[in-house]
């Protein structure tokens, strides 16, 4: 490790190979939390390259615990984090949205590293017992149209690093990596990036596999579609700037998208949107962000009718009814 990190410190790049020996050898426990933190801090220093990201990618994939979820037509919906702002769980709680309104979803997460409330947070406090078992994952995306896969069970190379992470506090290229390595492999995939260089880094890794993608950043710096102002969406047909105005939707506030001071607020707020005494900011940004979901799974249909389906399924209990059954199933 001390080579490696004399020559990123000379601003030096890896290979994919060398990237993907490096991570391996993180899983395999052979470098201490100080050299984890180097490394890291190196990549908050830079940007990390196109065959960086690829090669820490292969080396995640590879040591993934294996779940064949193939003959599921899935979408995984997923910010990076490390955008700053402390928002709620925008992406987990679309993710039911999504499932009621009648497509699969199988969510990738983890404990919050940059912030108080990560996927895995949320699940926790409803009580929902992490599983590799694939046939609890199978019915419940059967029952509930959603599968919650927690990341550390499924990556041991997260795992090895989740102290040190929760240590530093700050975002890390391991952000970067989890939207990547689904251990289930979905089709599809809806993904916010924190900054514009991300934006165009996914991009270019996602037209590399076979995944359908859209990635998402907005413009005031969300990693996720905010409603605050703009955003850009990168699909492999088009890059667009949307405002909310496009959508027929009013401006957020940063008030608006807040998570609180704690996980227990985060989920209190995760549990109003679905039953609909959220603000009326908290519930468009959710629909928003489900929408452009299915608009990525269906490239067929219009903004205007995803918009309407996920809408549907917020108001009309179907997203509530979703999450109730998968906690049936995984509690």
């Amino acid at each position: 490790m001390k080579d490696i990190l004399y020559r990123l410190f000379e601003h030096q790049y890896l290979g994919a190979d060398e990237a993907r020996r490096v991570l391996r050898e993180i899983a395999a426990g052979k470098f201490n939390d100080s050299q984890i933190a180097s490394l890291i801090t190196v990549f908050l220093m830079r940007n990390i390259s196109v065959d960086e990201l690829g090669g820490f990618r292969d080396a995640l994939l590879e040591l993934r615990t294996p779940v064949d979820l193939s003959d599921y037509k899935l979408i995984d919906i997923v910010g990076t984090g490390g955008d700053g702002r402390n928002t709620f769980n925008i992406s987990t709680t679309a993710s039911f949205v999504v499932a009621g309104a009648g497509y699969q979803v199988v969510k990738h997460g983890n404990y919050g590293a940059t912030s108080v409330s990560g996927a895995s947070n949320v699940m926790e406090q409803h009580g929902v017992r992490f599983t590799t078992d694939i046939g609890v994952l199978r019915r419940s995306i059967e029952k509930s149209g959603m599968a919650f896969l927690h990341a550390p069970l499924f990556n041991p190379a997260l795992k090895a690093v989740a102290g040190v992470r929760r240590s530093l506090g700050v975002r890390s290229f391991f952000n970067m990596l989890g939207p990547l390595v689904n251990p289930a492999i979905p089709d599809y995939q809806l993904l916010g990036v924190y900054n514009l260089p991300l934006l165009r880094l996914y991009a270019y890794a996602y037209q590399q596999s076979s995944a359908r993608f859209g990635v998402i950043h907005s413009l005031d710096g969300y990693d996720e579609i905010s409603l605050t102002g703009e955003f850009k969406l990168i699909t492999p047909e088009m890059e667009k700037i949307y405002t909310p105005e496009m959508l027929n939707l009013p401006r957020c506030t940063e008030a608006d998208l807040d998570g609180g001071s704690s996980a227990e607020s985060a989920a209190q707020i995760f549990r109003s949107v679905l039953n609909n005494s959220a603000s009326e900011g908290q519930s468009n940004c959710v629909i928003a962000n489900a929408a452009f979901a299915i608009r990525v799974m269906c490239p067929e249909k219009s903004i205007d009718d995803c918009i309407c389906e996920a809408r549907e399924s917020l108001k009309g209990g179907k997203a509530l009814e979703s999450f109730k059954r998968f906690l049936e199933i995984n509690n």
